[in-house]
């Protein structure tokens, strides 16, 4: 309005006004009709700021009683392939006949418990999973041109996965099954060892045919549908075996079955298994990279880097696979391992769509702060962190697919303590078994999230509430959304559902906590002040809101009705 006027200082006031004006100055009537143009505009200008500015206090909600969060369901982020389960028999042993290992531990049980187990995972009201995790364990071939033997250190496993699959099948359901080598018979290794270090160079081929052989077995012999064939467990952490990878200096029957996997080898076998795979005719199978200890280090140490660049082992690998084990603490130093989807991303641009899938994580949390005889003992927690574990597999990871590590467990048959002893369901070498409380909150995911769904985006205003979110459109499943509050006390959530098929949903709610202590029998968890999958009834929307109190340490999921 003032045009150049050079002009210091614009002084407005009701009944003076005073111009300092360097070189010039213009008729007083101009002046007056410039203005009053100028008060017209800054009249209006602050009318429209006042305006925006009541509009945004009104719109929010200052009361923040009430977490806001969200769930999208026409927001989907990628195919949901489903959770799954791992029944682990033959871990560590070298020598079956000496100790015939079954830390799954269905070997101490009557033939009725095996079953009852069954019947809560795979039965109409049990978990039903889709995916299954089977160990090929290194005791299959004891010799180079020796007979495989798929049954004597397998049976307990192949009985829980045939029993799983049966009830699955006659409620129309298929299961996905991944087979993971534990680690190559000893004669293959440079250390002519079990948990020898590294693989003979010559004996690359002969690898590939021994895990064709287990998969043509299971295809076959026992009628399983395979689907995957996932080269190593956890065979990046070169910082298992001394330097020179001799196994004179360690107990090397302290960890469970293993060989060093660089990204190179890595490569180089999945197109050698491929290969071996379409020579047997299982086409159908596929080949995965292995599974690294975290996401973290399947993109920071090179291996999916290594597969951009070998596009040939990256068109003959189906999906990607890694444990999610999640170690956040930036003082963690060599163990540090968030969730991070780099290397899959960086797949997945050459690759758009490709799944992947955690084909192992923890149950449990861990917490140093308990002291016993002046000493600090480490505890290991079962609670709502474990669906926060999962939440971040998923949003942060992104994964298609989810199987925690192993679901039933028996603590003497695991040398030394088991780093990772949170389980579902615990066996006692007395024949007594227990349900525990990572059975409940697990069950609050694999109900909410079925095969063929889709991931859905969610939101919180407080990260002690996580949501998971998975849209059914197209599946005869409904809308789910699983809320866990991690926090230490009581929260009420305003969820705010966008785009949902159904207006009420049926809640049921996890809570509670789960102290794993070693005894040598069952003590039968006594919980009668929390939930176990409690039916909380039915929940109208209004509108788009829903408004829930969560419970401190709870899990609750909601499914369409």
């Amino acid at each position: 309005m003032v045009r150049d006027l050079n002009c210091h200082l614009i002084i407005i006031d009701v009944k003076f006004t005073f111009l300092i004006i360097r070189n010039e100055v213009y008729q007083k009537s101009i002046f007056l009709c410039d203005m009053i143009k100028t008060l017209k505009f800054l009249t209006a200008a602050i009318l429209l700021c006042s305006s925006i500015f009541l509009t945004s206090i009104s719109a929010q909600e200052l009361d923040f009683s009430n977490i806001p969060a969200e769930v999208n369901f026409s927001e989907k982020l990628r195919l949901w392939d489903g959770f799954g389960v791992n029944y682990v028999e033959t871990s560590q042993t070298f020598d079956y006949d000496e100790w015939p290992q079954d830390y799954g531990g269905f070997s101490f049980l009557d033939p009725e418990s095996r079953d009852e187990i069954i019947e809560l995972i795979f039965g109409d009201d049990g978990l039903q999973p889709d995916l299954v995790k089977m160990f090929l364990d290194p005791l299959h071939l004891k010799e180079e041109g020796g007979t495989f033997d798929h049954e004597t250190t397998t049976a307990n496993m192949r009985y829980f996965v045939k029993k799983g699959n049966e009830m699955s099948q006659a409620r129309g359901q298929n299961l996905s099954i991944v087979t993971t080598l534990y680690g190559p018979p000893g004669f293959m290794t440079l250390q002519r060892n079990i948990r020898g270090r590294d693989l003979d160079p010559d004996y690359r081929d002969q690898l590939a045919d021994y895990m064709v052989n287990w998969v043509q077995f299971l295809d076959e012999h026992e009628n399983l549908p395979v689907k995957y064939i996932s080269l190593h467990n956890e065979g990046e952490s070169w910082l298992r075996w001394p330097l020179d990878g001799d196994l004179a200096d360690i107990d090397a029957t302290g960890h469970d079955y293993n060989m060093f996997w660089s990204p190179e080898l890595m490569s180089d076998m999945i197109i050698r298994t491929r290969n071996a795979l379409d020579q047997k005719g299982l086409n159908h199978v596929g080949v995965t990279p292995g599974e690294t200890t975290n996401w973290y280090r399947f993109g920071a140490w090179g291996y999916g880097t290594e597969l951009s660049r070998n596009r040939e082992a990256l068109e003959a690998m189906s999906i990607i696979t890694s444990h999610g084990f999640y170690v956040g603490d930036i003082e963690a130093r060599r163990w540090f391992g968030p969730h991070s989807n780099r290397g899959t991303e960086e797949l997945r641009s050459i690759t758009p769509g490709l799944h992947a899938w955690c084909t192992s994580t923890a149950w449990d949390v861990k917490n140093d702060e308990l002291i016993v005889d002046n000493r600090v003992r480490r505890r290991y927690i079962v609670n709502a962190h474990f669906a926060l574990e999962v939440h971040g597999n998923i949003y942060e990871a992104k994964v298609n697919g989810l199987i925690p590590w192993a679901f039933i467990q028996t603590a003497s048959q695991w040398i030394r303590p088991d780093p990772n002893p949170g389980s579902a369901i615990r066996v006692y070498d007395d024949g007594t078994w227990e349900i525990r409380k990572g059975y409940y909150y697990y069950k609050q995911l694999t109900r909410a999230g079925r095969q063929g769904m889709h991931v859905v985006n969610t939101s919180s205003m407080d990260s002690q509430i996580n949501v998971i979110g998975f849209s059914g459109e197209g599946t005869k499943h409904p809308d789910s959304f699983v809320l866990a509050n991690t926090g230490r006390e009581n929260m009420t959530v305003k969820f705010r559902v966008i785009d949902s098929n159904h207006e009420q949903f049926q809640a049921y709610r996890t809570s509670g906590e789960d102290i794993y202590e070693y005894t040598e029998t069952a003590l039968y968890l006594d919980d009668d002040d929390n939930d176990n999958y409690r039916d909380m009834g039915t929940f109208t929307l209004d509108g788009e809101y829903l408004i829930y109190n969560a419970p401190a340490n709870s899990v609750t999921t909601f499914s369409g009705l």
